[in-house]
């Protein structure tokens, strides 16, 4: 008895060990995957403080007149940080608001380097000043299907709109009425600028992109290397 006793509490472990044993291995051949450490992508929609400051001391280098906006949050997605109001460049710009540092420091390079330079040498007269349509609006990207449910760099106030230009001579010199103008030093004036302003800016919109652009350019610095 104290045999069959024994015998029967050895079976009982062995069983217990080959079910733990096929437990391990079915373990051991599952499928899922371990999850793995979810890694921080940095926001590049928010400007740090460094760089922040680096632009300001840009724009003061620049020797252009303009007003530290504070940072505020005006709704999901939207809002302003690190941006500026630019008072005085060198030529009036109309309807420009809060402007995202980085860009309002491509918008001044642009204006002084690229467009007044070529108003003067393709339409032989001095730049009066720049119609802009706004920069900052907390909304959706329009024209396009495919982004109508994402915020616009509009809504961090990191793009600005150019409507047209108006020339000392009296001109002006419109997207909606000159991109495809008969007089073709206005169209190469155009098509101009827009080139140098690829150059700044991640993304430049014109009205060759589609037709909620047939009136202006669209500036923005995000970095995205997209001109059109």
């Amino acid at each position: 008895m104290r045999g069959t006793t024994m015998g029967g509490h050895g079976n009982t472990r062995s069983v217990t060990a080959v079910v733990m044993l096929a437990l391990a291995l079915a373990a051991c051949g599952r499928a899922d995957r371990p999850t793995a450490p979810q890694q921080t992508r940095p926001n590049l929609s928010v400007p740090s403080n460094r760089e922040t400051a680096q632009c300001l001391a840009d724009l003061r280098e620049l020797h252009v007149s303009f007003q530290v906006l504070p940072d505020r949050e005006t709704g999901p997605g939207c809002g302003l940080l690190g941006t500026v109001k630019l008072v005085d460049i060198g030529v009036p710009v109309a309807n420009l608001t809060a402007v995202r540092c980085g860009a309002a420091r491509a918008f001044i390079g642009w204006t002084r380097n690229a467009v007044a330079p070529a108003a003067y040498q393709m339409l032989g007269s001095e730049l009066a000043r720049i119609d802009s349509m706004g920069s900052y609006a907390c909304r959706n990207v329009v024209g396009s299907a495919r982004g109508a449910t994402r915020r616009s760099g509009h809504a961090i106030a990191n793009a600005v709109d150019v409507g047209g230009f108006v020339l000392k001579d009296g001109r002006r010199i419109t997207l909606l009425d000159d991109w495809n103008s008969p007089d073709p030093q206005v169209r190469q004036f155009l098509q101009t600028i827009r080139a140098s302003a690829c150059k700044r800016f991640g993304t430049v919109l014109s009205p060759d992109y589609n037709a909620a652009h047939r009136n202006h350019l669209h500036l923005e610095d995000d970095r995205a290397n997209f001109c059109r």
